[in-house]
């Protein structure tokens, strides 16, 4: 593989009327459903060539009007074994696309720009497939009053590849539907197999030897084989009688009698006793032999080989853990791989720099992806070890809440659930501890990239709040610091608040709740001892494991029937204010 499709434009085609995705050797599509992820998979398809029925349905609309023409874009570059591009294509590839259809950039790097264009063609009463040579790749941008997709087309030039096939799974595979068409992978492959003359002809002898053997020494097949010879009186033929053969006769017929069995360690079973998720797994995996075999003829034959591969919901019907596994397995496979997903487990297993969103802004789809250049080597270790490697369902959340710590975290998600009435995760709120007030920034570029609302709830201890000031401005991001960050009042943490606010006795309960007591005595002192504090000897006392304490004392916040904290309030509202709705009070 020396090519790679670097970036994607897609003009309307159903629910994406102005779109650009990079991709990567894997790229993996995240975002809710109703996001576009399908469709561009489906403009993929159309643009690589494969004919696939268009109708008026696949043209974007927008109130009363639809779009005229579907465009979509593709930019080929050469890339190194590492993935990266290089300046040239290889001869091979450089013989196949012809000079005619490689440009060159400003820096003298080569790349192919394709076009493809979908029209209505009123004379044939059909839809018409064009595909162009752009003589550029435009900026995206819309610059003054034209748009990528208002240049010129360029020259119209064919350009389906047999070296760079395409391949599309979607969500609905089924290994039993494999076994039945012959234009599944799993058929192809077995429509492939061949034999020699001799091995034919000793096959298909004891294939007759066992069917024999199977009619003979059955008492019901003998009485019926011999009770169907009755049609030879009915029948002017000079035929050898009737056969009934239990197993395949001719090999060319395999795949007609043909079973995948599943075997544990104690019993084995037909494809067929199965569930969905062994079955759906299995249709994967028959795609990677499939394309390891072309691989292997491509190698043999030093021929060009560069497949694109489509895959639709791979943890369909899966186990969480298994899902991991298949990730894997999808990356082994030979080619370009573009996943979409609404998997935690499928999205943590890949890269920051694999990840791209499908959000809706206003009324369009939109992608985003992490700006990589601007994080730090250990800064993306923070991300993915403090929050993708455990977390991978912020991928689909709609807002995410930064906080400094874990004792914040945790008392934030039951206010949040006791505030809404409902959990937050099914409003899709998740909250995040950084671990420190000096680790915003790279969580603030991950969400900021991805374009999923954040906000932050902050200490005001010391010089905290101006650290966390200066890391938002870092960010770039496009709302007011106002609509975005709470910050406790001036020289507080989240217990020091808390008291502020008027919750000392509860915070009391929680240390009684959490307090070994040798016996009923001891119970008796330490509980006076524990009522008899001043503020500042119960923070003395929580300190030290406010971890443990900040969930018992968000329940007996939440059990004390009080309004919740102020600030906690505040931050409920803005989120609500954003994700639509009236605030909770």
């Amino acid at each position: 593989m020396n090519i790679l499709i670097k970036a994607v434009r897609i003009s309307g085609f159903r629910g994406l009327q102005n779109i650009e995705v990079e991709l990567e050797k894997i790229t993996v599509l995240t975002g809710m459903n109703n996001t576009g992820k399908t469709s561009f998979l489906k403009a993929l398809q159309l643009a690589l060539g494969y004919r696939q029925f268009v109708s008026q349905d696949d043209f974007f609309i927008q109130g009363s009007n639809v779009s005229e023409k579907i465009i979509i874009d593709l930019l080929i570059i050469p890339i190194n074994p590492d993935g990266r591009q290089c300046d040239k294509f290889s001869g091979d590839w450089e013989i196949l696309f012809t000079t005619d259809r490689i440009r060159m950039d400003d820096s003298e790097k080569s790349f192919v720009p394709l076009r493809t264009i979908i029209v209505f063609d009123q004379i044939k009463n059909s839809y018409k497939t064009q595909q162009f040579i752009l003589q550029t790749w435009p900026e995206f941008e819309d610059k003054g009053s034209v748009f990528w997709f208002q240049t010129e087309n360029g020259t119209e030039k064919h350009f389906r590849f047999d070296e760079v096939p395409f391949f599309y799974m979607d969500a609905q595979r089924d290994i039993l539907e494999d076994i039945k068409l012959r234009t599944s992978y799993l058929g192809k492959m077995i429509s492939k197999i061949e034999y020699s003359e001799k091995d034919i002809i000793e096959i298909e002898e004891q294939i007759k030897i066992l069917n024999e053997k199977t009619v003979n020494s059955s008492d019901i097949l003998s009485n019926i084989k011999t009770t169907l010879k009755g049609l030879d009186t009915a029948m002017d033929t000079t035929s050898e009688g009737v056969e009934i053969t239990p197993f395949t006769k001719k090999i060319r017929d395999l795949n007609k009698g043909l079973s995948i069995y599943y075997t544990d360690k104690k019993e084995s079973f037909s494809m067929e006793y199965h569930g969905m998720g062994t079955r759906s797994w299995s249709s994967l995996l028959t795609l990677k032999a499939f394309i390891s075999l072309l691989n292997a003829k491509a190698e043999k034959d030093k021929s060009l080989f560069s497949p694109i591969l489509a895959i639709e919901e791979p943890e369909a019907h899966i186990h969480p853990n298994a899902q991991r596994k298949l990730y894997e397995q999808i990356n082994e496979i030979f080619g370009q791989k573009i996943i979409a997903t609404h998997s935690p487990y499928i999205a943590a297993s890949a890269e920051l720099k694999q990840i791209r969103n499908f959000y809706k802004h206003e009324d369009d789809i939109c992608c985003g992806k992490i700006k990589m250049d601007e994080l730090e080597p250990e800064d993306i270790r923070k991300i993915e070890r403090q929050v993708i490697n455990t977390r991978g369902e912020i991928f689909f959340s709609k807002a995410i809440v930064f906080c400094e710590g874990e004792t914040e975290e945790q008392a934030l998600h039951m206010f949040a659930e006791h505030h809404f009435d409902k959990k937050p995760e099914g409003m899709g709120i998740n909250f995040v501890g950084i671990g420190g007030n000096g680790n915003y920034l790279p969580f603030m570029r991950f969400a900021e990239g991805l374009n999923i609302l954040w906000f932050i709830f902050s200490d005001a201890e010391g010089n905290v709040k101006n650290e966390v000031q200066k890391q938002f401005n870092e960010c770039g991001c496009s709302r007011d610091e106002k609509d975005t960050i709470v910050f406790l009042d001036n020289g507080n943490n989240f217990e020091k608040q808390l008291i502020s606010d008027g919750f000392s006795d509860e915070i009391k309960k929680a240390i009684i709740v959490l307090t070994d007591f040798k016996n009923k005595q001891h119970r008796q002192a330490k509980t006076e001892e524990i009522n008899s504090c001043n503020d500042e000897e119960i923070l003395k006392k929580i300190t030290n494991n406010k971890t443990k304490h900040a969930p018992v004392i968000a329940e007996k916040i939440i059990e004390s029937k009080k309004e919740l904290p102020p600030k906690i309030i505040e931050l409920f509202n803005i989120i609500q204010s954003f994700l639509g709705g009236k605030e909770v009070d």
